[in-house]
Protein backbone atom coordinates (compact mmCIF):
# COMPACT_ATOMS: atom_id res chain seq x y z
CA UNK A 1 0.00 0.00 0.00
CA UNK A 2 1.46 3.35 1.25
CA UNK A 3 4.52 1.03 1.77
CA UNK A 4 6.60 1.88 -1.46
CA UNK A 5 6.21 5.45 -1.10
CA UNK A 6 7.30 5.59 2.30
CA UNK A 7 10.02 4.00 1.33
CA UNK A 8 11.05 5.96 -1.64
CA UNK A 9 10.46 9.26 0.66
CA UNK A 10 13.53 8.21 2.47
CA UNK A 11 15.68 8.22 -0.51
CA UNK A 12 15.58 11.24 -2.49
CA UNK A 13 18.21 12.12 -5.05
CA UNK A 14 19.09 14.85 -2.91
CA UNK A 15 19.17 14.24 1.12
CA UNK A 16 18.46 16.59 3.36
CA UNK A 17 20.50 15.88 6.44
CA UNK A 18 20.19 17.17 10.13
CA UNK A 19 23.70 17.42 10.41
CA UNK A 20 23.69 20.37 7.49
CA UNK A 21 20.60 22.12 8.64
CA UNK A 22 22.67 23.29 12.36
CA UNK A 23 25.84 25.17 12.44
CA UNK A 24 28.99 23.18 12.07
CA UNK A 25 30.25 21.99 15.17
CA UNK A 26 33.68 22.47 15.83
CA UNK A 27 35.43 19.49 14.72
CA UNK A 28 37.48 19.48 17.77
CA UNK A 29 34.90 19.21 20.22
CA UNK A 30 33.01 17.19 18.31
CA UNK A 31 35.93 14.24 18.66
CA UNK A 32 36.75 14.74 22.23
CA UNK A 33 32.85 14.62 23.36
CA UNK A 34 32.16 11.76 20.84
CA UNK A 35 35.02 9.55 19.49
CA UNK A 36 36.19 7.70 22.45
CA UNK A 37 32.35 6.91 23.16
CA UNK A 38 32.03 5.33 20.02
CA UNK A 39 35.72 3.49 20.00
CA UNK A 40 35.59 1.68 23.09
CA UNK A 41 32.37 0.05 22.09
CA UNK A 42 33.60 -0.95 18.96
CA UNK A 43 37.93 -1.78 19.72
CA UNK A 44 35.47 -4.66 22.35
CA UNK A 45 33.46 -6.25 20.01
CA UNK A 46 35.94 -6.48 17.33
CA UNK A 47 38.76 -7.33 19.44
CA UNK A 48 36.41 -10.38 20.58
CA UNK A 49 36.46 -11.79 16.94
CA UNK A 50 40.12 -12.44 17.22
CA UNK A 51 41.22 -12.58 20.71
CA UNK A 52 40.39 -16.02 21.23
CA UNK A 53 42.45 -17.49 18.35
CA UNK A 54 45.70 -18.13 20.25
CA UNK A 55 43.52 -19.57 23.09
CA UNK A 56 41.72 -22.21 21.65
CA UNK A 57 44.16 -24.79 22.22
CA UNK A 58 44.45 -24.34 25.93
CA UNK A 59 40.20 -23.97 25.93
CA UNK A 60 40.22 -27.70 23.93
CA UNK A 61 42.47 -29.06 26.30
CA UNK A 62 40.63 -28.02 29.74
CA UNK A 63 37.11 -28.54 28.27
CA UNK A 64 38.31 -31.71 27.05
CA UNK A 65 36.99 -31.33 23.25
CA UNK A 66 38.97 -30.87 20.30
CA UNK A 67 36.38 -31.57 17.78
CA UNK A 68 33.91 -28.77 18.33
CA UNK A 69 36.57 -25.92 19.29
CA UNK A 70 36.32 -24.05 15.98
CA UNK A 71 32.51 -23.50 16.59
CA UNK A 72 33.51 -20.69 19.34
CA UNK A 73 35.04 -18.57 16.64
CA UNK A 74 31.62 -19.87 13.88
CA UNK A 75 29.12 -18.53 17.06
CA UNK A 76 31.02 -15.61 17.49
CA UNK A 77 30.65 -14.79 13.34
CA UNK A 78 26.85 -16.44 13.07
CA UNK A 79 25.65 -13.60 16.17
CA UNK A 80 27.56 -10.86 14.75
CA UNK A 81 26.08 -11.14 11.43
CA UNK A 82 22.45 -11.49 12.27
CA UNK A 83 22.54 -9.14 15.31
CA UNK A 84 24.10 -5.83 12.67
CA UNK A 85 20.92 -5.01 10.96
CA UNK A 86 18.45 -5.64 14.04
CA UNK A 87 20.22 -3.27 15.87
CA UNK A 88 20.22 -0.72 12.90
CA UNK A 89 17.03 -1.11 12.90
CA UNK A 90 16.27 -0.69 16.35
CA UNK A 91 18.65 2.12 16.46
CA UNK A 92 16.56 4.00 13.81
CA UNK A 93 13.31 3.97 16.06
CA UNK A 94 14.58 4.16 19.74
CA UNK A 95 17.75 6.10 18.97
CA UNK A 96 21.38 4.57 19.12
CA UNK A 97 22.15 5.70 22.27
CA UNK A 98 19.98 3.64 24.33
CA UNK A 99 20.55 0.75 21.85
CA UNK A 100 24.14 0.60 22.30
CA UNK A 101 23.67 0.70 26.58
CA UNK A 102 21.66 -2.69 25.60
CA UNK A 103 24.29 -4.13 23.60
CA UNK A 104 26.81 -3.11 26.32
CA UNK A 105 25.03 -5.66 28.41
CA UNK A 106 24.40 -8.31 26.11
CA UNK A 107 28.25 -8.09 25.31
CA UNK A 108 29.01 -7.89 29.36
CA UNK A 109 26.27 -10.54 30.62
CA UNK A 110 28.06 -13.06 27.33
CA UNK A 111 31.32 -12.54 28.55
CA UNK A 112 30.31 -13.33 31.98
CA UNK A 113 29.26 -16.74 31.00
CA UNK A 114 31.79 -17.35 28.35
CA UNK A 115 34.11 -17.02 31.59
CA UNK A 116 32.10 -19.43 33.89
CA UNK A 117 31.37 -22.06 31.02
CA UNK A 118 31.67 -25.44 32.76
CA UNK A 119 31.96 -27.25 28.67
CA UNK A 120 32.24 -26.70 25.53
CA UNK A 121 28.81 -26.54 24.69
CA UNK A 122 27.99 -23.73 27.54
CA UNK A 123 30.85 -21.79 25.83
CA UNK A 124 29.64 -21.93 22.53
CA UNK A 125 26.21 -20.57 23.34
CA UNK A 126 27.42 -18.51 26.07
CA UNK A 127 29.73 -16.52 22.51
CA UNK A 128 26.06 -16.58 20.91
CA UNK A 129 25.29 -14.52 23.05
CA UNK A 130 28.32 -12.74 23.23
CA UNK A 131 28.14 -11.52 19.80
CA UNK A 132 24.56 -10.89 20.03
CA UNK A 133 25.92 -7.68 21.64
CA UNK A 134 29.46 -7.06 19.71
CA UNK A 135 27.33 -7.00 16.52
CA UNK A 136 25.33 -4.01 17.75
CA UNK A 137 28.27 -2.16 18.94
CA UNK A 138 29.40 -2.16 15.56
CA UNK A 139 27.08 -0.77 13.93
CA UNK A 140 25.93 1.39 16.33
CA UNK A 141 29.29 3.37 16.36
CA UNK A 142 28.96 3.23 12.48
CA UNK A 143 25.81 4.79 12.30
CA UNK A 144 26.35 7.20 15.35
CA UNK A 145 29.53 8.84 13.63
CA UNK A 146 27.23 9.52 10.81
CA UNK A 147 24.16 10.65 13.06
CA UNK A 148 26.30 13.38 15.01
CA UNK A 149 28.57 14.52 12.12
CA UNK A 150 28.07 16.82 8.72
CA UNK A 151 28.27 14.52 5.60
CA UNK A 152 31.87 15.45 4.40
CA UNK A 153 33.41 14.61 7.85
CA UNK A 154 31.97 11.38 7.93
CA UNK A 155 34.89 9.94 5.83
CA UNK A 156 37.58 11.23 8.51
CA UNK A 157 35.50 10.17 11.74
CA UNK A 158 34.58 6.66 9.62
CA UNK A 159 38.59 6.40 8.67
CA UNK A 160 39.29 7.02 12.36
CA UNK A 161 36.86 4.01 13.02
CA UNK A 162 38.39 1.58 10.23
CA UNK A 163 41.89 2.12 12.05
CA UNK A 164 40.36 0.98 15.32
CA UNK A 165 39.12 -1.73 13.63
CA UNK A 166 41.80 -3.11 11.75
CA UNK A 167 43.69 -2.51 15.39
CA UNK A 168 41.40 -4.55 17.47
CA UNK A 169 41.87 -7.17 14.99
CA UNK A 170 45.49 -7.66 15.40
CA UNK A 171 45.76 -6.56 18.72
CA UNK A 172 43.48 -9.28 19.45
CA UNK A 173 45.36 -12.36 19.01
CA UNK A 174 48.12 -10.89 20.87
CA UNK A 175 46.41 -9.89 23.93
CA UNK A 176 44.86 -13.06 23.77
CA UNK A 177 48.12 -15.15 24.05
CA UNK A 178 49.68 -12.64 26.86
CA UNK A 179 46.41 -13.23 29.02
CA UNK A 180 45.77 -16.89 27.69
CA UNK A 181 49.68 -17.39 29.38
CA UNK A 182 49.88 -15.86 32.22
CA UNK A 183 46.22 -15.41 33.82
CA UNK A 184 45.02 -18.29 31.69
CA UNK A 185 41.97 -18.93 28.95
CA UNK A 186 39.11 -17.76 30.93
CA UNK A 187 41.01 -14.15 31.51
CA UNK A 188 40.40 -13.50 27.79
CA UNK A 189 36.50 -13.19 28.85
CA UNK A 190 37.38 -11.51 32.24
CA UNK A 191 38.82 -8.59 30.75
CA UNK A 192 35.42 -7.41 29.01
CA UNK A 193 33.73 -6.73 32.38
CA UNK A 194 35.61 -3.79 33.28
CA UNK A 195 36.57 -2.53 29.60
CA UNK A 196 32.16 -3.00 28.80
CA UNK A 197 31.70 -0.73 32.20
CA UNK A 198 33.99 1.66 31.46
CA UNK A 199 32.29 1.77 27.96
CA UNK A 200 29.05 2.31 29.14
CA UNK A 201 30.23 5.22 31.47
CA UNK A 202 31.52 7.09 28.16
CA UNK A 203 28.23 6.23 26.31
CA UNK A 204 26.88 8.45 28.88
CA UNK A 205 28.64 11.33 27.28
CA UNK A 206 26.83 10.89 24.06
CA UNK A 207 23.89 13.07 23.17
CA UNK A 208 20.12 10.99 24.32
CA UNK A 209 18.58 11.98 20.43
CA UNK A 210 16.59 9.98 17.82
CA UNK A 211 13.76 8.88 16.36
CA UNK A 212 10.99 8.03 18.32
CA UNK A 213 8.53 4.96 17.75
CA UNK A 214 5.79 5.17 16.01
CA UNK A 215 2.66 4.22 17.59
CA UNK A 216 2.08 1.55 15.49
CA UNK A 217 5.24 -0.02 14.68
CA UNK A 218 5.94 -3.37 15.44
CA UNK A 219 8.93 -4.91 15.60
CA UNK A 220 9.45 -7.72 12.71
CA UNK A 221 9.23 -10.73 14.57
CA UNK A 222 8.79 -13.06 11.40
CA UNK A 223 11.38 -11.03 9.71
CA UNK A 224 13.88 -11.85 12.47
CA UNK A 225 13.15 -15.49 12.67
CA UNK A 226 13.52 -15.97 8.32
CA UNK A 227 16.71 -13.95 8.46
CA UNK A 228 18.13 -16.28 11.24
CA UNK A 229 17.31 -19.39 9.46
CA UNK A 230 18.91 -17.75 6.36
CA UNK A 231 22.22 -16.62 8.18
CA UNK A 232 22.88 -19.25 10.96
CA UNK A 233 22.81 -22.31 8.33
CA UNK A 234 24.48 -20.17 5.09
CA UNK A 235 27.25 -19.52 7.59
CA UNK A 236 28.12 -23.22 9.12
CA UNK A 237 27.50 -24.42 5.46
CA UNK A 238 30.76 -22.32 4.36
CA UNK A 239 32.85 -23.01 7.85
CA UNK A 240 31.67 -27.07 6.57
CA UNK A 241 33.09 -26.59 2.96
CA UNK A 242 36.05 -25.27 4.24
CA UNK A 243 37.30 -28.65 5.37
CA UNK A 244 36.28 -30.36 2.40
CA UNK A 245 35.15 -33.43 3.82
CA UNK A 246 32.69 -35.40 1.50
CA UNK A 247 31.11 -37.15 4.75
CA UNK A 248 29.71 -33.86 5.06
CA UNK A 249 28.62 -33.42 2.01
CA UNK A 250 24.34 -33.96 2.99
CA UNK A 251 24.64 -32.11 5.75
CA UNK A 252 26.14 -29.37 3.77
CA UNK A 253 23.66 -29.40 1.32
CA UNK A 254 20.92 -29.52 3.57
CA UNK A 255 22.15 -26.32 5.71
CA UNK A 256 22.48 -24.75 1.85
CA UNK A 257 18.67 -25.51 1.01
CA UNK A 258 17.63 -23.80 4.38
CA UNK A 259 19.28 -20.77 3.81
CA UNK A 260 18.52 -20.35 0.30
CA UNK A 261 14.50 -21.26 1.04
CA UNK A 262 14.81 -19.07 4.18
CA UNK A 263 16.38 -15.69 2.16
CA UNK A 264 13.15 -16.12 -0.59
CA UNK A 265 10.85 -16.32 2.59
CA UNK A 266 13.10 -13.30 4.15
CA UNK A 267 12.79 -11.30 0.74
CA UNK A 268 9.41 -12.03 0.15
CA UNK A 269 8.04 -10.29 3.95
CA UNK A 270 10.51 -7.91 3.59
CA UNK A 271 9.53 -6.24 0.22
CA UNK A 272 5.57 -6.82 1.82
CA UNK A 273 5.86 -5.41 5.30
CA UNK A 274 5.32 -1.65 6.44
CA UNK A 275 8.18 -1.97 8.75
CA UNK A 276 10.50 -4.64 7.81
CA UNK A 277 13.68 -5.59 9.98
CA UNK A 278 15.69 -5.46 7.21
CA UNK A 279 14.96 -2.86 4.64
CA UNK A 280 15.47 -4.78 1.39
CA UNK A 281 13.64 -1.44 -0.42
CA UNK A 282 16.75 0.48 0.54
CA UNK A 283 18.61 -2.10 -2.10
CA UNK A 284 16.81 -0.91 -4.55
CA UNK A 285 18.89 1.91 -5.07
CA UNK A 286 21.53 1.69 -7.20
CA UNK A 287 24.41 3.39 -4.77
CA UNK A 288 23.11 1.13 -2.01
CA UNK A 289 23.56 -2.32 -3.26
CA UNK A 290 26.56 -1.59 -5.46
CA UNK A 291 28.44 -0.02 -2.24
CA UNK A 292 27.09 -3.01 0.03
CA UNK A 293 28.69 -5.68 -2.88
CA UNK A 294 32.02 -3.22 -3.00
CA UNK A 295 31.90 -4.02 0.70
CA UNK A 296 31.45 -7.58 0.62
CA UNK A 297 34.12 -8.00 -2.01
CA UNK A 298 36.71 -5.87 0.07
CA UNK A 299 35.59 -7.59 3.26
CA UNK A 300 36.24 -10.84 1.00
CA UNK A 301 39.67 -10.16 0.02
CA UNK A 302 41.01 -8.54 2.93
CA UNK A 303 39.84 -10.86 6.06
CA UNK A 304 40.95 -13.70 3.89
CA UNK A 305 44.33 -12.37 3.85
CA UNK A 306 44.90 -11.40 7.48
CA UNK A 307 43.65 -15.17 7.86
CA UNK A 308 45.63 -16.93 5.45
CA UNK A 309 48.87 -14.49 5.42
CA UNK A 310 50.02 -16.17 8.79
CA UNK A 311 49.72 -19.35 7.71
CA UNK A 312 51.33 -18.53 4.58
CA UNK A 313 54.35 -17.52 6.90
CA UNK A 314 54.64 -20.33 8.85
CA UNK A 315 54.32 -22.92 6.11
CA UNK A 316 55.97 -21.64 3.41
CA UNK A 317 58.64 -19.10 4.92
CA UNK A 318 59.23 -21.01 8.21
CA UNK A 319 58.46 -17.61 10.31
CA UNK A 320 57.81 -18.59 14.13
CA UNK A 321 54.33 -16.75 15.58
CA UNK A 322 56.08 -13.95 17.15
CA UNK A 323 58.25 -12.95 13.64
CA UNK A 324 55.16 -13.41 11.77
CA UNK A 325 53.10 -11.12 13.90
CA UNK A 326 56.26 -8.49 13.06
CA UNK A 327 55.63 -9.16 9.63
CA UNK A 328 52.15 -8.53 9.99
CA UNK A 329 52.23 -4.87 11.46
CA UNK A 330 52.23 -3.05 7.99
CA UNK A 331 48.38 -4.28 7.54
CA UNK A 332 47.50 -2.41 10.48
CA UNK A 333 49.78 0.38 9.78
CA UNK A 334 48.40 0.54 6.24
CA UNK A 335 44.84 0.58 6.27
CA UNK A 336 44.72 2.97 9.30
CA UNK A 337 46.93 5.04 7.55
CA UNK A 338 44.99 4.55 4.02
CA UNK A 339 41.57 4.96 5.68
CA UNK A 340 42.96 8.32 7.61
CA UNK A 341 44.07 9.31 4.39
CA UNK A 342 40.85 8.83 2.49
CA UNK A 343 38.52 10.09 5.34
CA UNK A 344 40.55 13.50 4.75
CA UNK A 345 40.23 13.57 0.70
CA UNK A 346 36.59 13.18 1.45
CA UNK A 347 36.33 16.26 3.53
CA UNK A 348 38.48 18.22 1.64
CA UNK A 349 36.90 17.44 -1.59
CA UNK A 350 33.57 15.82 -0.69
CA UNK A 351 34.28 13.01 -3.65
CA UNK A 352 33.72 9.44 -2.23
CA UNK A 353 33.49 6.61 -4.66
CA UNK A 354 36.34 7.76 -6.80
CA UNK A 355 39.29 6.91 -4.08
CA UNK A 356 38.19 3.18 -4.09
CA UNK A 357 37.61 3.66 -7.85
CA UNK A 358 41.54 4.23 -8.13
CA UNK A 359 43.27 2.73 -4.77
CA UNK A 360 41.69 -0.90 -6.14
CA UNK A 361 43.63 -0.98 -9.20
CA UNK A 362 47.19 -1.21 -7.58
CA UNK A 363 45.56 -3.73 -5.35
CA UNK A 364 44.55 -6.02 -8.31
CA UNK A 365 47.77 -5.05 -9.87
CA UNK A 366 50.05 -5.80 -6.51
CA UNK A 367 48.23 -8.91 -5.49
CA UNK A 368 48.69 -10.54 -9.31
CA UNK A 369 52.50 -9.84 -8.77
CA UNK A 370 52.30 -11.59 -5.28
CA UNK A 371 50.90 -14.44 -7.01
CA UNK A 372 53.44 -15.17 -9.41
CA UNK A 373 56.40 -14.07 -7.51
CA UNK A 374 55.39 -15.06 -3.89
CA UNK A 375 58.48 -17.62 -3.75
CA UNK A 376 61.30 -14.99 -4.60
CA UNK A 377 60.37 -12.48 -2.82
CA UNK A 378 62.51 -11.36 0.09
CA UNK A 379 60.65 -10.91 3.18
CA UNK A 380 61.53 -7.31 4.12
CA UNK A 381 60.61 -6.46 0.88
CA UNK A 382 57.23 -8.75 1.11
CA UNK A 383 56.22 -6.90 3.93
CA UNK A 384 56.65 -3.67 2.35
CA UNK A 385 54.21 -4.33 -0.61
CA UNK A 386 51.96 -5.78 2.32
CA UNK A 387 51.96 -2.78 3.79
CA UNK A 388 51.46 -0.34 0.42
CA UNK A 389 49.10 -2.80 -0.56
CA UNK A 390 46.52 -2.72 2.50
CA UNK A 391 46.95 1.00 2.28
CA UNK A 392 44.98 0.85 -0.71
CA UNK A 393 42.73 -1.27 0.36
CA UNK A 394 42.04 1.34 3.69
CA UNK A 395 40.45 3.56 0.74
CA UNK A 396 37.43 1.49 0.95
CA UNK A 397 36.56 0.72 4.85
CA UNK A 398 35.43 4.15 5.79
CA UNK A 399 33.81 5.50 2.20
CA UNK A 400 31.61 2.83 1.68
CA UNK A 401 29.80 3.59 5.24
CA UNK A 402 29.87 7.28 3.60
CA UNK A 403 28.15 6.61 0.48
CA UNK A 404 25.61 4.13 1.87
CA UNK A 405 24.30 6.29 5.08
CA UNK A 406 24.63 9.17 2.62
CA UNK A 407 22.14 7.59 0.24
CA UNK A 408 20.15 6.29 2.87
CA UNK A 409 19.39 9.56 4.71
CA UNK A 410 18.83 10.42 8.29
CA UNK A 411 15.63 8.25 8.89
CA UNK A 412 17.66 5.07 8.15
CA UNK A 413 21.43 5.70 9.33
CA UNK A 414 21.07 2.61 11.76
CA UNK A 415 19.48 0.50 8.81
CA UNK A 416 22.09 1.42 6.42
CA UNK A 417 25.04 0.95 8.55
CA UNK A 418 23.62 -2.62 9.33
CA UNK A 419 23.29 -3.91 5.38
CA UNK A 420 27.15 -2.54 5.34
CA UNK A 421 28.18 -4.31 8.07
CA UNK A 422 26.32 -7.57 7.18
CA UNK A 423 28.02 -7.42 3.46
CA UNK A 424 31.13 -7.34 5.18
CA UNK A 425 30.56 -10.01 7.65
CA UNK A 426 28.76 -12.46 4.56
CA UNK A 427 31.59 -11.15 2.37
CA UNK A 428 34.53 -12.27 4.94
CA UNK A 429 32.71 -15.59 5.52
CA UNK A 430 32.31 -16.53 2.49
CA UNK A 431 35.80 -15.58 1.15
CA UNK A 432 37.63 -16.90 3.69
CA UNK A 433 35.51 -20.55 3.42
CA UNK A 434 36.52 -20.28 0.16
CA UNK A 435 40.62 -20.01 -0.08
CA UNK A 436 40.77 -21.96 2.67
CA UNK A 437 38.81 -24.86 0.15
CA UNK A 438 40.58 -23.95 -2.68
CA UNK A 439 44.23 -23.83 -0.45
CA UNK A 440 43.54 -27.50 0.41
CA UNK A 441 42.38 -28.81 -2.70
CA UNK A 442 44.95 -27.84 -4.59
CA UNK A 443 47.57 -29.11 -2.07
CA UNK A 444 45.65 -32.51 -1.94
CA UNK A 445 45.76 -32.34 -5.47
CA UNK A 446 49.39 -32.93 -5.46
CA UNK A 447 50.24 -34.91 -2.73
CA UNK A 448 48.81 -37.77 -0.56
CA UNK A 449 48.02 -37.46 3.13
CA UNK A 450 47.70 -33.78 2.64
CA UNK A 451 46.12 -33.45 6.33
CA UNK A 452 49.35 -34.69 8.12
CA UNK A 453 51.52 -33.02 5.92
CA UNK A 454 49.63 -29.49 5.71
CA UNK A 455 49.59 -30.09 9.96
CA UNK A 456 53.26 -30.86 10.14
CA UNK A 457 54.22 -27.92 7.82
CA UNK A 458 51.39 -25.51 10.56
CA UNK A 459 53.18 -26.95 13.48
CA UNK A 460 56.89 -26.83 12.61
CA UNK A 461 57.27 -24.88 9.46
CA UNK A 462 59.09 -26.22 6.12
CA UNK A 463 61.71 -28.15 8.46
CA UNK A 464 58.75 -30.69 8.49
CA UNK A 465 59.48 -31.68 5.59
CA UNK A 466 63.16 -33.06 5.84
CA UNK A 467 62.20 -36.38 6.41
CA UNK A 468 60.62 -37.08 3.46
CA UNK A 469 62.49 -38.37 0.83
CA UNK A 470 63.88 -36.17 -1.83
CA UNK A 471 60.56 -36.81 -4.59
CA UNK A 472 57.61 -36.33 -1.72
CA UNK A 473 59.50 -33.36 -0.76
CA UNK A 474 59.93 -32.02 -4.06
CA UNK A 475 55.78 -32.62 -4.40
CA UNK A 476 55.17 -31.15 -1.20
CA UNK A 477 56.78 -27.86 -2.24
CA UNK A 478 55.54 -27.78 -4.99
CA UNK A 479 52.24 -28.23 -3.66
CA UNK A 480 52.85 -25.42 -1.26
CA UNK A 481 53.60 -23.24 -4.17
CA UNK A 482 50.59 -23.98 -5.99
CA UNK A 483 48.56 -23.67 -3.39
CA UNK A 484 49.36 -20.16 -2.20
CA UNK A 485 49.25 -19.10 -5.79
CA UNK A 486 45.76 -19.87 -5.65
CA UNK A 487 45.43 -18.15 -2.43
CA UNK A 488 46.64 -14.72 -3.76
CA UNK A 489 44.74 -15.10 -7.38
CA UNK A 490 41.65 -15.86 -5.40
CA UNK A 491 42.12 -13.03 -3.34
CA UNK A 492 42.76 -10.75 -6.47
CA UNK A 493 39.81 -12.00 -8.11
CA UNK A 494 37.27 -10.88 -4.83
CA UNK A 495 39.60 -7.18 -5.32
CA UNK A 496 38.66 -7.02 -8.60
CA UNK A 497 35.01 -7.83 -8.36
CA UNK A 498 35.08 -5.12 -5.84
CA UNK A 499 36.85 -2.84 -8.20
CA UNK A 500 34.51 -3.11 -10.99
CA UNK A 501 31.70 -2.47 -8.14
CA UNK A 502 33.47 0.91 -7.25
CA UNK A 503 33.34 1.93 -10.86
CA UNK A 504 29.51 1.47 -11.28
CA UNK A 505 28.24 3.24 -8.27
CA UNK A 506 26.25 6.43 -9.31
CA UNK A 507 26.75 8.58 -6.27
CA UNK A 508 30.48 9.65 -6.45
CA UNK A 509 30.28 13.47 -4.70
CA UNK A 510 28.67 14.66 -1.26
Amino acid sequence: MATTSTRRDTLPDTLPDRADDAPAPDRASVFRRMFPSIVLPMFIAVMDQTIVATALPAIATDLDDVERVAWIVVAYLVATTIAAPVYGRLGDVYGRRRMMFVALAVMILGSLACALAPTLLALIFARVTQGLGGGGLMTLSQALISESVPPRDRARYQGYLASVVVFSNTFGPVAGGWLTSGLGWRSIFWINLPLGLLAAVLVRRLPARGPKPDADWRFDTPGLVWFVLFVGPALVAMEQIRRLRLADAPVILALIAVAVVSLVLLVRRELKVAQPLFPFALLREKTIWRSDAMAACHGAALVSLIAYLPIYLRTARGLSPAETGYLLLPIAFGIGIGSLATGRLVAQTGRTAIFPSLALIPVVAILLYVAFNHQTLDLAWFGLIIGVLTFFMGSVMGVVQVIVQNAAGPGMLGAAAGSVQFSRAVGASFGTALVGAILFAVFKSHTGGAADVFADLVERGPSSLAGLAPAARATAEFALSSGFRAVFLTITGFAALALVFAWSIPSRKL
